[in-house]
């Protein structure tokens, strides 16, 4: 007999709406955090670097929320 493939239904996390100020205090932070975890990268204190690249990326996707958000200001105000 063949194995059935199972497959996982997956669902979407539901996205919570923050206004533009606290996306930019939320890339600050993380910015914050990730000036942190690079200085005790430095020093060797750091037990996992895989953390630099996640908080990289995450940094990059606060941002883009940022400037969508200001677009979208921008837009509704033409």
């Amino acid at each position: 007999m063949a194995d059935k493939k199972t497959t996982k239904a997956t669902s979407k996390k539901a996205v919570e709406v923050k206004t533009l100020d606290q996306l930019k205090e939320e890339a600050v932070k993380l910015q914050n955090d990730h000036r942190e975890s690079r200085r005790s990268h430095q020093m060797g204190e750091l037990v996992n670097p895989h953390v630099l690249t996640v908080q990289r990326k995450s940094i990059a996707r606060a941002l883009t929320a940022v400037r969508s958000a200001e677009l979208a200001a921008a837009k509704e105000e033409n």
